[in-house]
């Protein structure tokens, strides 16, 4: 089970999860009853990075981290950052793959 620090902060780590146990986690539900999480937005940008992430998955890309104020305790972040894991060589393969399959480019 993750937890926030009292600073708010996931402690440094890795978490590894799939989006189903990003959805049930603190990061979507919040710390608590009483707290100001925006439990519809949080959930609103994980449907969204499953999107992206599948996309990833689909050219061979399993190393996608998330970071920013995702995973602080602020109640409505605005957007996940995140980065992952890609051999520079392959980088140009993998950007066709993927404009191949969205038709908004990337």
């Amino acid at each position: 089970m993750i937890r926030l620090n009292e600073d708010g902060l996931l402690p440094p780590d890795d978490y590894h999860m799939t989006i189903n146990e990003l959805k049930r986690s603190l990061l979507v539900h919040g710390p608590g009853d009483d707290s100001p999480w925006d439990y519809a937005k949080r959930l609103y940008l994980v449907n969204n990075l499953e999107v992206l992430v599948k996309e990833l998955w689909s050219v061979g890309i399993d190393e996608i981290f998330i970071d920013g104020s995702f995973v602080e305790d602020k109640a409505s972040p605005g957007d996940i950052d995140g980065y992952f894991v890609a051999d520079p060589q392959t980088l140009p393969d993998i950007v066709r793959e993927l404009n191949k399959q969205n038709p908004y480019k990337i």
